[in-house]
């Protein structure tokens, strides 16, 4: 398989944190490129209509997207515990969790382009700041849920540490931790694990 990544994306370090985790790290060849709104990828396009990352080229040729789809496909391919359950009431209570990780992860990228990429003189920091807005708010909510990333190792947990991996790297001086005690707490037992020191974005 190949997984078409970047190493910065916070998406594509969901996949390669799960795909480590599930034991599937070595049968991955990892394609590092990049991708932003305002340039053309004939790569990525060429697999991916969207023009996103990550993309997993499997060993059939089928080009899988997004990182939602690569990790359902990737926890099916293991023998060790499902990272996505699939009795009802802990699938569904764990995804949701994950999709709030991923949609922090979604908001602060958009900061990021909005920021990085887009002129100085087109920025516009009232959008912006609704974007971060939705960050607060999921931080607020996951602290509030925080006694969920003490069940079993599973998704929510790999999303959620990626998008707080994802704070620290590129959004330092929203000083998370001083207001999610719980989420630090989580965040710093769960950021040694090997899965994600292999993967620091970078």
């Amino acid at each position: 398989m190949q997984l078409i990544h970047a190493p910065a994306s916070p998406f594509a370090r969901k996949v390669r944190v799960l795909a480590c985790e599930a034991g599937l790290l070595p049968r991955i060849e990892l394609i590092d490129t990049a991708v932003l709104p305002t340039t053309l990828n004939e790569q990525v396009n060429a697999l991916n209509p969207l023009g996103k990352i990550p993309v997993l080229l499997t060993d059939d040729g089928e080009a899988l997207f997004d990182s939602r789809v690569i990790c359902e496909y990737l926890d099916s391919l293991h023998d060790r515990p499902h990272l996505i359950p699939t009795e009802a009431a802990a699938r569904w209570r764990t995804l949701r969790l994950a999709a709030l990780a991923d949609g922090l992860m979604e908001a602060a990228l958009l900061v990021r382009y909005e920021r990085a990429v887009r002129p100085a003189e087109y920025r516009w920091d009232d959008w912006a700041e609704g974007q971060l807005g939705k960050v607060r708010r999921t931080l607020t909510a996951l602290e509030a849920n925080a006694e969920a990333l003490r069940e079993p190792l599973s998704i929510a947990h790999i999303a959620v540490a990626c998008a707080l991996g994802y704070l620290d790297f590129r959004f330092a001086d929203l000083a998370w931790r001083n207001r999610h005690p719980e989420l630090a707490n989580f965040q710093e037992s769960f950021a040694a694990r090997e899965s994600m020191q292999a993967t620091v974005p970078r």
